[in-house]
């Protein structure tokens, strides 16, 4: 197979053309775990391969310059902050380090990264978490999808108790879907914790995506439930 070089920028098309090709992003009947059958799935443990990462990394990485850029200090005499990027076990641990690299790569950003274990390690350096300290740190987390909210409220006590601050959340998808109330996860998240959540593609990408490749039937489902369940 010949090998492509990594990509410059990232593009929603791009990255729901990869996605379906390797089944990460799948249409049909899919019952969730809210009970509402979705007529498509995103299963990020199958970004399985270095291209997937790599376009992955560089949409993150992408985002995360754009928010380095716009949080820059006016002068050269205030003291900048680092960028710090965590993962959460077990799949935010490759999303985070491929994004490490891209943001160093590719936009000369050397970027402080570290995730947690699943079980606290009793020998050697002991505890929790890996990588950088993020003790007084602004810390942005990177994930694959935020469904409910629960998994990411565990990330944010985590680092609570590590003695950071959540600076911003950036995720690969938003399924946009509402959730207890008239707000979805994310919304919710971004209100309760009073930062910025982000995604790099969402339901409507994949409406127009849909749209554009005149697929009917599955557009047609789409809407349907973004019309029944979105916000």
């Amino acid at each position: 197979m010949t090998a492509t070089s990594t990509p410059a920028t990232f593009s929603a098309t791009a990255f729901i053309e990869l996605a379906l090709d390797n089944q990460v992003l799948r249409f049909g009947e899919y019952v969730l775990k809210s009970g509402r059958v979705s007529p498509y799935f995103f299963n990020a443990g199958l970004l399985a391969t270095g291209e997937m990462l790599s376009l992955l990394a560089t949409g993150y990485a992408d985002a995360l310059a754009k928010q380095v850029q716009a949080s820059a200090p006016e002068s050269k005499s205030e003291s900048e902050e680092p960028l710090v990027i965590f993962g959460a076990a077990y799949k935010g641990i490759p999303f985070v380090a491929a994004t490490a690299q891209a943001l160093w790569q590719q936009h000369g950003i050397n970027a402080q990264w570290g995730y947690n274990r699943k079980e606290v390690k009793d020998h050697g350096e002991g505890g929790s978490l890996v990588g950088t300290d993020l003790q007084g740190k602004s810390v942005w987390v990177i994930d694959d999808v935020i469904t409910a909210g629960t998994a990411m409220r565990e990330v944010v006590g985590i680092l609570s108790e590590a003695g950071a601050r959540i600076a911003g959340i950036l995720v690969a998808l938003d399924r946009k879907e509402r959730g207890q109330n008239e707000l979805s996860a994310i919304q919710e998240l971004a209100s309760t914790l009073n930062i910025p959540v982000q995604a790099l593609v969402d339901i409507d990408d994949i409406i127009v995506y849909l749209q554009e490749k005149g697929e009917v039937e599955n557009l047609q489902k789409m809407r349907q439930y973004r019309e029944q369940y979105g916000v």
